[in-house]
C-alpha cells in the first residue's frame, strides 16, 4: 500500500456540522418532551378541556356560534402553553439540575440549544393542533377555510407564535431560578389567558384598553386566528407584524443573555 493510501490514525476533533448538531438536538428534546408523560398529558388535556368549558355558554354572550370563537381561542391557548409555559418550566429545571451545565461543556451552541427545543416543541404541536380541531368537528366547529390561503396563514401565525413564545420562555427560563420561573411562567400564562384576547373577546374590554391589549403577542395570535378561521379574513398583517416584532426582540435576547448554569 503506497504511503498516501495509509489509513491515518491521527486524531481529528471538530464539532459536528450546524445543521447536524440541530437535527440531534432536536430529536434528542422530542424524545425529552414525549417522555414526560405528566407534561404531554396536561399539554394535550387541559386544552381540550378547556375547549370543552368555553364552549358552555355561562360565562358570557358571543355574537354568532360559540364554538367557531372557542376552537381559534383553544389553538392560541395550546401554542402559549406548550411553548412558553411548559418549555420555560421544563428549561428552568433543567438548568437548575446542571443538565444545561453538560450540555455547555459540549460543542453545542445556545442557538442550535435554543432552536432544538423550539422545533421539538413544535412537532409536539401538530398533535396538539389535531386533537383540537378534531374535538371542534365534533362540537360542529365550522373553520372559515376558503380560500385556501386562510389555511394557511392559520399555520404561519401558529408557527410565529410557537417562536414567539418559545423565545420569551427561554429567556425566562434561562435568566432567573427555576423556582421564580416557575411561579412567573404560570402567572404570565393566566394573565395573557384572560388579558390576551384568548378566554376573553378582547371586544369585551373598554376601548382603550383593548387597543393596547391587542398588541400583546397571545392577543397578536388569537386576533389573526379568528380573523382567518372565524371571519374568513384576508391576510393579517398587524397580527403578523406584531408577532415578527415581538420575536426579533425575543430570540436575540434569548440566544445573547441565556444562562447555562
Amino acid at each position: 500500500m503506497a504511503a498516501s493510501e495509509q489509513l491515518s490514525l491521527v486524531p481529528a476533533p471538530a464539532a459536528a456540522p450546524t445543521g447536524r448538531m440541530l437535527r440531534a438536538q432536536t430529536i434528542m428534546e422530542l424524545k425529552l418532551l414525549l417522555r414526560n408523560g405528566e407534561q404531554v398529558g396536561l399539554t394535550l388535556i387541559i386544552p381540550l378541556l378547556l375547549e370543552l368549558f368555553f364552549n358552555l355558554p355561562m360565562l358570557y354572550s358571543l355574537d354568532g356560534r360559540r364554538i367557531d370563537f372557542v376552537v381559534p381561542s383553544v389553538l392560541a391557548l395550546a401554542v402559549m402553553s406548550a411553548s412558553f409555559t411548559g418549555l420555560a418550566i421544563g428549561t428552568g429545571f433543567e438548568r437548575k439540575y446542571a443538565v444545561l451545565k453538560r450540555l455547555g461543556a459540549s460543542a453545542l451552541t445556545r442557538p442550535v440549544l435554543l432552536l432544538g427545543k423550539t422545533l421539538a416543541v413544535m412537532i409536539l404541536q401538530v398533535l396538539q393542533v389535531i386533537l383540537i380541531c378534531a374535538l371542534g368537528a365534533v362540537l360542529a366547529w365550522r373553520p372559515t377555510l376558503r380560500p385556501i390561503e386562510n389555511l394557511i396563514w392559520a399555520l404561519l401565525l401558529i408557527v410565529l407564535g410557537t417562536f414567539t413564545f418559545g423565545a420569551l420562555g427561554l429567556l425566562l427560563a434561562g435568566t432567573v431560578r427555576a423556582e421564580i420561573t416557575l411561579a412567573a411562567a404560570n402567572l404570565v400564562w393566566l394573565v395573557l389567558l384572560f388579558a390576551g384576547g384568548i378566554a376573553v373577546p378582547l371586544s369585551k374590554y373598554p376601548g382603550a384598553a383593548a387597543d393596547v391589549l391587542r398588541y400583546l403577542p397571545s392577543a397578536a395570535l388569537s386576533d389573526g386566528l379568528h380573523q382567518v378561521l372565524q371571519h374568513g379574513g384576508g391576510f393579517p398583517t398587524r397580527e403578523v407584524l406584531t408577532l415578527l416584532v415581538w420575536t426579533a426582540l425575543a430570540l436575540p435576547a434569548a440566544a445573547r443573555w441565556f444562562r447555562w448554569e
